[in-house]
């Protein structure tokens, strides 16, 4: 490995800073991801609709009392202030659990970009190296232009393999946020529907008792 780096020039530098960064973000990404599987609650999501469809809204507060789920703490959101705005409540607290998801996702983008022409860069540096060593080599040394060529290439397959490696990475998350986007619409959806009913039927109810 420190011969791969030695032998690729300074550009493997920057590239080596590009695979730590992008490999610790990875697992920063991974255990996130982990652990919010873990702290998923559907049972719970569920009682809450249940509670809510019943006006037991105490009921709910106690059921969710230190929950980390986040469709959870986007449905509680939306119930503490359904007597102004629900759908803007809940928009408001999806848009947060989304952005905590989004978390160091550019820094990833920009790798997937940067390594590949970090290690073109490199690449082209080496060829000009190659054609000053032809330039100042003998027919009889042909192998000192290879060599050179040779480890030029080093850094250009490098920069692909951090990037391709990255970009697994960034996809599998980005489906994971968009799984989770998907979820957060279906329960805000159902939850704004369970209150609009509610509401139309206490509506209702107090127009009966008018007449």
């Amino acid at each position: 490995m420190i011969d791969v780096i030695i032998k690729g020039g300074v550009i493997m530098y920057p590239l080596l800073a590009c695979s730590i960064v992008s490999l610790t973000l990875i697992i920063e990404r991974l255990f996130f991801w982990w652990k919010a599987g873990r702290e998923r609650d559907g049972d719970l999501v569920e009682r809450i609709l249940t509670f809510a469809d019943r006006g037991e809204y105490e009921s709910i507060a106690g059921e969710t009392a230190g929950s980390k789920d986040f469709v959870v703490r986007m449905l509680v959101c939306g119930l503490v202030h359904r007597e102004y705005s629900l759908e803007n409540a809940l928009e408001m607290a999806s848009a947060e659990e989304v952005k905590r998801m989004r978390r160091n996702m550019t820094p990833l983008d920009t790798i997937i970009t940067l390594a590949p022409l970090l290690g073109i860069l490199g690449t082209v540096l080496g060829i000009i190296d190659s054609f000053h060593i032809l330039g100042q080599a003998t027919i009889e040394t042909p192998q000192a232009v290879t060599a050179g060529i040779s480890q030029a290439l080093i850094t250009t397959a490098v920069g692909l393999v951090i990037a391709l490696l990255t970009l697994i990475a960034f996809n599998y998350f980005n489906a994971k946020i968009e799984d989770a986007i998907s979820g957060m619409e279906k329960y805000g959806t159902s939850l704004e529907i369970v209150i609009n009913r509610k509401q139309n039927g206490e509506g209702a109810l107090k127009r009966l008792q008018v007449l």
